[in-house]
């Protein structure tokens, strides 16, 4: 029985990574021009400006949509509804809270 597909993983991880961006890259993109029609043309610009800095990370796939919805809401914009992909949605903290720290219990 053959466990591994590719003797060397090296050149497919970061073709796959690539892949991964591009992709949710290209959902990011249909999402925010979903929300602002009319913004085309900087929905690109931001999309662009932040891929590049998210490859500068080390995940970049992880940093994207973060660096995105901040330079949006930089800009004065609502960020975009990201569809549910199974993934919780971070919790966001009301000013009123004042960075304070709850802590969380799971039952068991």
């Amino acid at each position: 029985m053959k466990t591994d597909q590719y003797s060397n993983p090296g050149p497919v991880f970061p073709q796959s990574l690539t892949d991964t961006v591009s992709k949710l890259k290209n959902r990011l993109q249909r999402q925010y021009e979903q929300t602002y029609p009319e913004l085309g043309d900087l929905v690109r610009i931001v999309l662009d400006e932040e891929e590049a800095k998210a490859w500068e990370l080390s995940f970049p796939h992880l940093f994207l949509p973060d660096l995105v919805e901040a330079h949006i809401t930089q800009l004065g914009l609502r960020p975009a509804e990201i569809r549910n992909d199974g993934v919780p949605a971070p919790a966001r903290f009301s000013v009123d809270q004042q960075h304070q720290l709850i802590p969380a219990y799971a039952s068991c």
